[in-house]
């Protein structure tokens, strides 16, 4: 099985080289490694040209914001699973893709999705996103980047919608999973090291208009969702912060 891993990328030459280092480091072998530049001007296209041939595909130009920008890589991309790996993010170690694809080889899935790690830059545990409990009902979806999907599930349901700015994951994984009913498991692993400070989670602006998408998405799809139940899901995100 050949998996499609697609990089987004803008302005962030000081922590990308991590994310191609750990792709590049792979046990598993058929990866085909996308990088989508919105146009960067600080030298990060200077460091992802350094790999050479080792970046399968690489776009730089300008887009419309992250969603947009993972749409041209899924377009291109030629694998039959996709997996995502933003700039700032890192796999822990060199067997998560062969992890993955056995999971998808032993198992008759669409899908599959871990576990997450916040770290700093030292590299230190902050907090754990896990995966095992997702609930719609409250807002609470897969830890986005550690979702694998087969490409031909793109194909049929759809691509991210733009129109949302924060949180066309959300939508994506919303209709795929329960629109959609795709076949998908949970594995216990930690998939991805992740910095903080994404688009959803820098701040409280940030949090309040995540949830007022989802509000909307739910509203859009004819499975309405109330403001209170997103508030249920605030322990969940509180306990994810105590040391395991």
């Amino acid at each position: 099985m050949k998996v499609s891993i697609i990089t987004v990328v803008w302005n962030n030459k000081e922590t990308i080289r991590d994310s191609i280092d750990s792709i590049l480091s792979q046990t598993y072998q058929n990866i085909e490694y996308i990088i989508v530049d919105g146009g960067s001007n600080d030298g990060t296209v200077d460091v992802v040209k350094s790999y050479g041939d080792k970046i399968d595909k690489f776009i730089s130009e300008a887009d419309n914001g992250i969603y947009d920008a993972l749409n041209k890589g899924i377009a291109i991309s030629t694998g039959d699973i996709i997996g995502l790996l933003h700039s700032d993010d890192y796999y822990p170690n060199p067997n998560i893709l062969s992890i993955v694809v056995e999971k998808f080889k032993n198992n008759d899935i669409d899908m599959i999705w871990g576990d997450i790690i916040y770290v700093n830059k030292k590299g230190e545990s902050k907090r754990h996103y896990s995966g095992e409990n997702i609930n719609f009902n409250i807002g609470i979806m897969p830890p986005h980047p550690s979702v694998f999907i087969k490409k031909k599930c793109y194909e049929d349901f759809g691509y991210y919608n733009t129109d949302y700015r924060i949180a066309a994951d959300y939508d994506l994984l919303f209709r795929f999973i329960k629109l959609n009913n795709l076949k998908c498991i949970y594995s216990n692993d930690i998939i991805v090291n992740m910095t903080p400070g994404g688009a959803s989670n820098k701040n409280i602006f940030s949090s309040i208009k995540l949830n007022k998408e989802i509000y909307q998405i739910h509203k859009s799809h004819n499975r309405p969702i109330s403001i209170f139940s997103l508030f249920k899901k605030i322990p969940r995100r509180i306990s994810e912060l105590i040391p395991q």
